[in-house]
């Protein structure tokens, strides 16, 4: 389905742009710093840094965003589904 994969990648990358993955985040402009700060991508990339590379993260912080952000999406997702089934 090409257009359920252009509508994901679209998605995707504005979030992994708007991330720290790339660049540090001290190093951003200050609009992008802020759009790092609300990016749950941003918190992805800390906790695997810290994982795997044994870099100083904030686990509890990272993954309580990550709950949060996944529970949002879920609840969004259920919500629309009753919308798009009628």
């Amino acid at each position: 389905m090409p257009c359920g994969t252009t509508l994901t990648q679209a998605i995707t990358m504005h979030l992994f742009f708007g991330s720290n993955a790339l660049y540090p985040v001290a190093v951003m402009p200050g609009w992008l710093q802020a759009v790092s700060l609300v990016n749950p991508l941003s918190y992805q990339v800390d906790a695997l840094r810290g994982l795997l590379l044994g870099t100083p993260a904030h686990l509890p912080l990272d993954y309580g965003v990550l709950l949060v952000a996944a529970a949002l999406g879920i609840l969004s997702a259920s919500s629309l589904l009753g919308r798009l089934a009628r």
